[in-house]
């Protein structure tokens, strides 16, 4: 699976991923599992990696019934015999950590994260409703939402935040540089932002093994929102740095361990296609801006073309303000008057066409 000679598309190397409840040995001593989720991104995976005397989690699933019996069709079946010795988790986000605290605390073994992650899971997943509070409401008015809309993607749309079990009181803390020993082999700690703040990847030099969780996958581009928290973020300048970094320091060669869809070879491939696909979104929404003020609200459909349930609107409004940021803070964007109550968006003066480079 490893080759000397930079791919020139993407190579997958395995065709069929794993049924709920079985798994498929990716390098010897990693297993790749997958559990279902209940949204139009349908599963997550999950890596074990070869621990010694047992195996070592990277990411959980969500914290719900349906993962805690895969969870259960893992322990009997493929993992039969070996024990848990600890829990990894890239980000926060509950597809990832939902079930830390119910596998730290059933094998009595730690949970391992950033400490972003674990401080940003005790302060949104734990507690979704604080995201109802009248600021984030009129976060979403202000940016041209309906009142009905932003009151769903402020209820039903965050409904996932709750699959989150209760985390462990103490936690092991993994931060950019560190290593990690896991059964024999060392991998080096990466961090990257934008999908979710230092979010966690491992990287074995040895054998070019690249654990990328959602900072890099194969056919779709991972979430890069602003949040009502953060009115003013730019995680989308974060996340284009976060992508030339890996690209200048990890080969093109390494084979990448996603947190959805397929393991696969070209990496640098895949991020210049990641860092083309936001610059083509940046000129969707400055040609959309060119002759008329737009809110953020009237932009998502210029950006996402498909009808969006309230999970969805959720994310595809909070991207379109990420992208909205980033070209305000380059000056190809510029907030205009308020109309209406709803802040508009024109194009700046005196700038050149936009652009998304990893040096943002």
């Amino acid at each position: 699976m490893i080759m000397s000679d930079t791919p020139q598309e993407l190579i997958i190397p395995f065709r069929n991923a794993p049924e709920p409840g079985d798994v498929i040995e990716v390098a010897p001593g990693v297993l790749w599992a997958r559990f279902p989720m209940p949204f139009q991104l349908n599963h997550v995976n999950v890596y074990l990696i070869d621990d010694g005397n047992g195996w070592a989690v990277l990411d959980t699933g969500l914290g719900d019934e349906t993962t805690r019996s895969v969870w259960e069709q893992l322990l009997a079946g493929p993992l039969r015999g070996r024990r848990l010795t600890r829990v990894i988790v890239s980000h926060f986000h509950p597809d990832h950590i939902g079930l830390a605290g119910w596998l730290a605390k059933r094998f009595d073994i730690p949970l391992i994260t950033s400490q972003t992650t674990y401080l940003g899971c005790l302060n949104v997943s734990l507690a979704p409703g604080a995201l109802e509070a009248k600021p984030y409401h009129e976060f979403y008015l202000r940016h041209g939402l309906d009142a009905h809309t932003a009151g769903l993607v402020l209820t039903r749309g965050h409904e996932y935040l709750k699959l989150v079990s209760e985390l462990p009181l103490t936690f092991i803390r993994l931060a950019a540089g560190d290593t990690l020993d896991i059964g024999g082999r060392t991998f080096a700690i990466y961090t990257g932002d934008g999908h979710a703040p230092e979010q966690v990847m491992l990287y074995c030099a040895e054998e070019k093994l690249f654990l990328a969780a959602d900072q890099v996958i194969a056919k779709i581009s991972p979430n890069v929102s602003v949040w009502a928290v953060e009115p003013e973020g730019d995680p989308l300048g974060l996340y284009l740095r976060s992508l030339g970094a890996l690209k200048s320091t990890l080969p093109p060669e390494a084979i990448v361990f996603p947190g959805h869809q397929f393991p696969f070879i070209g990496l640098h491939l895949r991020v210049d296609e990641l860092i083309k696909l936001h610059g083509e979104r940046c000129e969707a929404i400055f040609k959309a801006c060119h002759h008329q003020t737009r809110s953020v609200a009237d932009l998502v459909p210029v950006v996402f073309h498909r009808p969006l349930d309230p999970h969805q609107m959720g994310f595809a409004f909070s991207e379109v303000l990420a992208h909205v940021n980033f070209m305000v803070r380059n000056r190809k964007l510029a907030w205009a008057e308020v109309k209406n109550g709803i802040q508009q968006i024109v194009v700046a003066q005196d700038q050149g066409r936009p652009t998304a480079s990893s040096s943002a």
